[in-house]
């Protein structure tokens, strides 16, 4: 059997039922409660105009922030902290321990201790605006 690996700019349909079907069973097999969820929440305006985005996934015993954006119009305003809230309000009471993120030492190290995260581990950088925070909050 020969295998080739190709790069792909996204998975489509296949690819994503391959992962789904493979990680669930992995995690049934190992006694685990696989409790996957993906998660995107939008804060819009009257017109529909897109202010904010927060993406994650929940699973097993955690809910990982992927990404939190917010435009820069609506920055220190507290529409962030608003995104968060509704992660941490829809994943409480569900099963979920923890909730993880990451986030560089140039994006916002000092936001996310305001809201109860606490830093677990930085992984120092020779550029500090590169460094990689840990963070972490029990729900």
């Amino acid at each position: 059997m020969k295998i080739v690996i190709t790069k792909k700019a996204d998975y489509d349909k296949r690819t994503g039922d391959f992962i789904n079907k493979e990680f669930t069973d992995y995690a049934l097999q190992s006694g685990v409660e696989l409790n996957f969820e993906e998660f995107c929440f939008v804060a819009e305006d009257d017109e529909k105009n897109i202010l904010g985005v927060i993406t994650g996934r929940a699973y097993y015993n955690e809910i990982h922030i992927g990404d939190l954006i917010v435009g820069e119009k609506f920055r220190n305003k507290g529409l962030g902290s608003a995104l968060v809230s509704a992660v941490e309000k829809e994943f409480s009471g569900k099963g979920y321990d923890i909730i993880t993120l990451t986030t560089f030492g140039f994006q916002a190290p000092e936001f996310y201790p305001k809201l109860g995260y606490r830093i677990e581990f930085v992984r120092e950088n020779k550029d500090p605006k590169l460094s990689k925070y840990f963070l972490s909050k029990k729900l």
